[in-house]
């Protein structure tokens, strides 16, 4: 018999084509295999047995890295018989849709020769094998063969060659292969650009760079994705001039140590988090800290409860860490805001005034990627960056997409992705930054350009965000006119619920779901700022049923920066000025009293750039502030509400009582019904009162998280009941806090709902592309007019 296999997936670049050799030769099928720009190919000749025990095998022991999406088989006649199986050059023609497999940590395999002395490959920084190393990060075409890779500037020496033509060799057509005599080289330099002379082999340069960071100076060092700048994170005044000199002042550092046992004397890890650290993908994983960590620099994570850390992905990495006393601060290469740096020549003039040397390599970087961030909320990983590891991994969707026209989703302004969809999957990008920095905008724009040249992808439908000051909606505007392409706006609490609807493959014609939608903004149907959202949705069309009380936010976007704006908000809805004097006596008075309420009171009265906004993070920001955190303001985005949950968690457990609120119907031009609110008045008054009586600021913050936990499950329940709906989707950025999300997620799974939650891509922003994509094709798909 003669078989024709095409296999669609994760199937370039990890080993599947040896793999398949292999299988074929042992099982005495011969023909070839070969990549195209749609995956691999087989025609393969054998008995009939071993044809079947050959589809099944393939199935069931394919490579760690691989993921087979789905197989094709066909038979077909033939007077030629093929008397070995060979794997064949690659077929370029056609169009792309072939996945490019996500970069990976290094494996077992290559580490163990990276430690021996023995092998050629020991000490040798850039040692990969089909099994790991880089991927997405240098490649600039499909199919993934060496050619359309930085690695193309390196051509193998014999050895290495070898290697590559053996099939029962682990380097097999590994793209990637390379060893001291012909790949990539280490150099360092100081910050003038001089090599430094007493470190010129590459075992040389790791130890002096090791020493560098024990004296306390900062090192720029060039990974797999992007160049990183690194502490001792031991030396308290080493990272606070990193601080200083990086312009980061209270954002949290990323933590890399040398192994699991090392990260376990600074903070708790469950058997779900030591097989994340673990896993191929190596993200930074947040971890709850231990209460005493008087070796780390108290400055890695102000104010917070958890430790981001990772483990060495690459051999460079572990080659450095076996080095260290303990922990390294291992962070973005860049000023706060702008994006990483990933040239030699970028990192030289970006970061001389940051970094003191720079640990540099010759290969170039292709595609930039930043560390992904994971934790574990609710029995499953959650993203929180996707990127290195995960990206660009297809996303599979309901077979019910697989018709739908080509879609570019453009995604938000903050934690920036977009999405191609196309033959029923989501190719989601690597986090591309926070839009309303400029300098984050070539770097979207050039990522965009290469994604379409990769998979030669021509949307036919565009997807923006419905907020008209959005970079990428004005981009994906101007994308549309210029190509002449139909242009879709989506409402963004609607995309969010849509993104967890495809990750878990609902059809199309999926039924409602009450989707809760909590974060801090998003352009409102009603022309208010949305963020505390209860909508019926499906695919195509939602109906908002309740909300979060709206409340001014004086100053616009002034009180995203300042929390305490926020708190004189919601003060004033409780006629402040009448009531003043009850709470002289509280440090929260004291502050407000040296601010212009009365200027802020008339420009809510009048409207006058105070939006109303229902969102969820600005009540957090307001309870923040009136507890005395970012009082004068925040750095970064979230800020406020991290620092609140941290506190919170100290007093959680213990069951504080939840304050009092109320469940408001109030009607709307668009429901005849009317729309729930939540209404946070008689919380603020019982926390003021604890304010006054001087109640522990962790209890008050405990309190007002069981709060918010005892509103949104009463008024869901309501609504799910009224409505019908038996599934509840949980997303937006607020739900990042874990307090939130595990304590809802679970009391709603007690109450028999089906509750769905994202894994494979972001809770927050980070996934807005996908339900983007998704509403387009579904409401093309569907005739619909209106997302």
């Amino acid at each position: 018999m003669a078989l024709s296999i095409r296999i669609h997936g994760l199937v370039q670049g990890v080993g599947f084509r040896p793999f398949a050799w292999h299988l074929a030769t042992a099982l005495g099928i011969t023909g070839s295999i070969w990549n195209d720009a749609e995956g691999v190919v087989i025609h393969a000749w054998g008995n009939e047995g071993a044809l079947t025990d050959f589809q099944h095998q393939i199935v069931t022991q394919s490579p760690a890295l691989a993921r087979i999406d789905h197989m094709e088989t066909s038979s077909f006649i033939t007077s030629d018989t093929p008397s070995i199986f060979t794997i064949a050059e690659s077929q370029t023609e056609g169009r792309v849709s072939a996945a490019i497999t996500p970069d990976a940590a290094t494996c077992p395999h290559c580490l163990a020769e990276v430690r021996n002395s023995n092998d050629r490959h020991h000490a040798y920084a850039f040692t990969s094998c089909t099994y790991c190393g880089p991927r997405l990060s240098i490649v600039q075409a499909v199919p993934y063969d060496r050619a359309n890779t930085s690695m193309d500037a390196f051509p193998m020496c014999p050895a290495c060659q070898r290697e590559y033509d053996t099939p029962s060799d682990r380097r097999f057509h590994a793209q990637t292969n390379a060893c001291p005599d012909c790949g990539p080289q280490l150099t360092l330099e100081d910050a003038t650009g001089n090599l430094l002379p007493d470190a010129t082999s590459p075992m040389q340069i790791i130890t002096t760079t090791a020493a560098l960071l024990h004296q306390g100076h900062i090192v720029a060092i060039k990974g797999i994705g992007g160049i990183h700048l690194a502490v001792d994170a031991s030396n308290h005044n080493a990272v606070l001039r990193l601080r200083s000199r990086k312009q980061r002042y209270s954002k949290a550092f990323a933590l890399m140590a040398k192994d699991q046992q090392s990260i376990a004397h600074y903070a708790k890890i469950e058997a779900q988090e030591s097989a994340l650290l673990n896993a191929s993908a190596a993200p930074i994983v947040l971890l709850e800290s231990l209460p005493q960590n008087s070796k780390l620099s108290g400055a890695i994570a102000p104010g917070q409860s958890r430790l981001g850390f990772m483990l060495p992905y690459s051999p460079l990495h572990h080659l450095l860490m076996v080095q260290m006393n303990g922990p390294i601060v291992l962070t973005s290469g860049n000023r706060s805001d702008e994006p990483q740096c990933i040239t030699n020549k970028d990192a030289r003039e970006r970061l001389s005034g940051i970094a003191d040397y720079f640990l540099l390599h010759d290969r170039d970087i292709i595609n930039r990627l930043d560390d992904s961030v994971a934790m574990v909320m609710h029995h499953d990983t959650r993203l929180l960056r996707r990127a290195r590891g995960y990206a660009p991994a297809p996303v599979l969707l309901h077979d019910s997409f697989t018709s739908a026209a080509p879609v570019l989703a453009m995604g938000g302004e903050l934690k920036s992705t977009f999405c191609q969809l196309r033959d029923g999957q989501a190719i989601v990008s690597q986090h591309l930054g926070d839009l309303e920095h400029a300098e984050s905008h070539h770097d979207y724009r050039h990522t965009l350009t290469l994604y379409e040249q990769m998979f030669t992808f021509r949307p036919e439908l565009i997807a923006v965000d419905k907020h008209p000051d959005y970079f990428s909606t004005q981009l994906g505007q101007q994308i549309s006119e210029t190509s002449e392409t139909d242009l879709l706006s989506i409402q963004h609490h609607h995309a969010h619920i849509a993104a967890v609807l495809a990750e878990h493959r609902m059809p199309v014609t999926t039924g409602n779901v009450l989707g809760i939608a909590l974060d801090g903004l998003g352009f409102g149907e009603d022309g208010t700022i949305w963020g505390g959202e209860f909508l019926l949705a499906d695919f195509t069309s939602f109906t908002r049923l309740g909300c979060f009380q709206p409340v001014a936010m004086p100053g616009g976007t002034q009180a995203i920066r300042e929390p305490w704006r926020n708190t004189a908000a919601h003060l004033f809805g409780l006629g402040w000025n009448e009531r003043e004097s009850d709470f002289s006596d509280t440090d929260l008075l004291r502050f407000l009293s040296t601010k212009p309420l009365t200027l802020m009171r008339n420009m809510v009265d009048q409207g006058i750039n105070s939006p109303l906004t229902s969102s969820c993070g600005r009540l957090f920001d307001a309870v923040a502030a009136a507890l005395g955190i970012c009082l004068n303001g925040t750095s970064y985005e979230g800020e406020a509400a991290i620092a609140l949950e941290s506190l919170a968690q100290q007093a959680f457990s213990t069951q504080p009582a939840a304050y009092a609120y109320r469940l408001d119907c109030v009607k709307s031009d668009s429901s005849n019904d009317g729309i729930m609110q939540i209404n946070w008045q008689s919380m603020w008054r019982d926390l003021l009162h604890d304010l006054k009586i001087d109640v522990n600021k962790s209890i008050i913050a405990a309190r007002f998280h069981h709060t918010v936990i005892a509103a949104v499950a009463e008024l869901a329940t309501q609504l799910c009941r009224k409505h019908a709906v038996e599934s509840i989707v949980l997303c937006g950025g607020a739900f990042q806090n874990r307090l939130l999300l595990e304590t809802l997620a679970s009391g709603f799974e007690i109450a028999g709902f089906n509750v769905l939650i994202a894994q494979q891509t972001p809770i927050n922003d980070g996934g807005l592309s996908l339900g983007q994509a998704a509403i387009a094709a579904a409401t093309r798909l569907s005739g619909a007019t209106d997302a």
